[in-house]
């Protein structure tokens, strides 16, 4: 089967598809690409205080649509989660994990300001996650421009998987986020890949460089 394992999908609650009308357009795309089955990673992050209620019935709701209109795409739901002061703290409180394959964990870093995770320690999360029985995954490693490559093997090295972004090998994050993938990728580092959709620029994008490219 193959999986989509980072993709912002569900209609209207956070920043990828809008409604239900635009979700069920991503998920006709992926399935195109050859998707069967997307986790639909929903931030959970500092604009979007998503909890498993909200993300379920979000998935719910597409689901329903997406077999109504004859779409096969399987849906797990679950999240993205960032290790910010603002709510991974509430996260681990209230034990608002959405595993996906059994025990995976989707975390991602600040994308531009590492002064927002306050005093968490990345390496202490992944630790910690690992030790009461989950997997992390770091999402895009490559798009963390203040993390030396020193510092990407350390979270490696602690044990969390690396997922690459489709598109980040061809330019669609910009020439510094495709060497940096590079780098990651020549050492052996990740372990999956996933879209990250979030709208029609990101599929057209897949379209026209990934999956058709000449």
């Amino acid at each position: 089967m193959k999986i989509d394992c980072h993709c912002h999908i569900l209609p209207g609650i956070d920043d990828g598809a809008e409604d239900l009308e635009d979700a069920v357009y991503l998920a006709g795309r992926l399935v195109k690409f050859g998707y069967e089955r997307a986790v639909c990673t929903s931030h959970c992050s500092f604009l979007y205080h998503n909890t498993p209620q909200i993300v379920t019935e979000a998935c719910n709701l597409l689901r329903a649509e997406l077999e109504r209109q004859g779409i096969t795409l399987d849906l797990v739901p679950s999240m993205e989660y960032r290790l910010i002061e603002d709510t991974w703290p509430a996260v681990r409180a209230h034990n608002w994990l959405m595993p996906w394959e059994g025990n995976h964990i989707l975390i991602e870093l600040p994308l531009h300001d590492p002064s927002k995770m306050g005093d968490i320690d990345a390496l202490v999360e992944v630790s910690e996650l690992i030790r009461q029985g989950y997997q992390p995954v770091l999402a895009h490693p490559e798009r963390y421009n203040y993390l030396e490559m020193d510092d990407i093997r350390a979270l490696k090295d602690a044990g969390a998987k690396f997922q690459r972004n489709l598109g980040a090998f061809e330019g669609f994050y910009g020439e510094a986020v495709s060497i940096r993938a590079r780098q990651i990728d020549s050492e052996g580092m990740y372990d999956m890949v996933g879209t990250d959709l979030h709208n029609y620029r990101y599929a057209d994008f897949f379209e026209n460089h990934v999956f058709n490219k000449k």
